[in-house]
């Protein structure tokens, strides 16, 4: 996209502002961004947890965030999923149980990065990057085979929160 994605503008406010304050509306014990390099934009009060080098895309942000994490589960969230609100969070929250995530799906394809895991999961996350297996589609196949998440059938209303972002055409 030639820009840092985060920084694009909808409706006047940045993808990154768009996306702490919606998940500032759970009121998180804390927050965490997930980078390659600290982004010049990271509030003060947001953690940054870097990916370790070299960076291999989102199941590296993912496996670095669970490795850091101190709670029984993660919530992930991409920044370029525009539409996405703190009430559908929420909905996926109340479905996570002890050593469960949930992980939403539209049709067969599942939407690694507005989900839940549970702390259970760096073990897997970080056996898949060890061999290079860095499809964030095939981790959700192992952690289902482990029982480690459950699937949340997107409906079609709540489909149009899981558009995302690859594009400037996308912002239109």
């Amino acid at each position: 996209m030639g820009a840092d994605k985060a920084t694009l503008m909808i409706a006047g406010t940045p993808l990154w502002v768009r996306q702490l304050e919606t998940l500032r509306e759970l009121q998180p014990d804390k927050l965490v961004i997930s980078a390659r390099v600290r982004p010049s934009w990271t509030p003060a009060d947001v953690e940054v947890v870097l990916d370790e080098p070299p960076s291999q895309g989102p199941l590296s942000g993912l496996s670095a965030a669970l490795r850091n994490s101190r709670t029984t589960h993660l919530l992930a969230l991409a920044v370029d999923l525009p539409e996405m609100n703190a009430e559908h969070l929420i909905e996926l929250w109340q479905l996570a149980r002890p050593d469960v995530g949930v992980i939403p799906q539209c049709d067969r394809f599942y939407e690694p990065l507005a989900a839940i895991y549970p702390a259970n999961a760096v073990s897997t996350a970080e056996s898949a990057l060890a061999i290079g297996e860095l499809s964030m589609q095939s981790l959700i196949e192992n952690l289902l085979e482990r029982n480690n998440v459950c699937i949340y059938p997107i409906r079609e209303a709540d489909r149009r929160l899981y558009r995302n972002v690859n594009s400037r055409e996308d912002l239109k």
